[in-house]
């Protein structure tokens, strides 16, 4: 039997029977891999309390050579990321950045730069109020990443916006925390983001509008 080990944070769960659970993983080297938890529906599983949304874990996986569902054995928990459990705007915009994931990159190919991004997201969240900047950094991130990134001389933004648009890109999420966006831009960047999602990916990824329903 061929056990691999990866780190990785968990971005989706869901039952696969009364007893066992499907766990969807971020990780650097595997990137987006998908692993059956059997078992971990009992209260007496070892994988008890170590499997939730956007927990951060080392574990150990042996690899199905029939699909891409392979078999969790080993978990070791690193971080639970609870502030975010417990805030149900920040589990909204959690959950977004999941979609936005899993719309648009491939399963098990590298990410370490996305995970890195994501992990870094998640720990911001835990630590900040969420508001609407916070999701409009992290969808020019995350552009940045998949190759999409905007050129900002082929955009109708006033030159305040842009100015903006260039600092929520580049800067790291403690500045990002301290920029101040005024209602008009912050109106104006999510229909421009809005737009620049739609004819690059296709269709938005799901729970934008939630995400975004914040007050700043």
């Amino acid at each position: 039997m061929n056990v691999e080990n990866a780190s990785g944070l968990i971005l989706r769960t869901r039952p696969l029977t009364e007893t066992s659970l499907i766990v969807h993983w971020l990780t650097p080297e595997l990137g987006r891999i998908a692993t059956v938890a059997k078992g971990a529906r009992r209260p007496k599983s070892p994988f008890a309390g170590k499997l939730d949304l956007f927990y951060a874990a080392d574990f150990s996986f042996s690899r199905s050579r029939r699909s891409d569902l392979h078999t969790l054995r080993e978990v070791k928990l690193n971080e639970t990321h609870g502030a975010i459990r417990a805030d149900i705007l920040k589990l909204q915009q959690a959950a977004y950045a999941a979609n936005f994931l899993e719309q648009t990159t491939e399963t098990e190919t590298p990410l370490p730069d996305i995970f890195e991004l994501t992990r870094d997201f998640l720990e911001f969240l835990c630590e900040q109020k969420p508001s609407a900047q916070t999701i409009f950094a992290l969808e020019l991130k995350l552009l940045h990443e998949l190759g999409l990134a905007p050129d900002l001389t082929q955009t109708r933004l006033t030159p305040g916006a842009k100015k903006i648009v260039g600092a929520l890109a580049e800067a790291d999420w403690k500045m990002i925390s301290r920029l101040q966006l005024s209602p008009t831009q912050g109106g104006e960047l999510r229909e421009w983001l809005h737009g620049h999602l739609i004819f690059h990916l296709g269709r938005l990824p799901h729970g934008r509008s939630v995400a975004l329903a914040v007050q700043d």
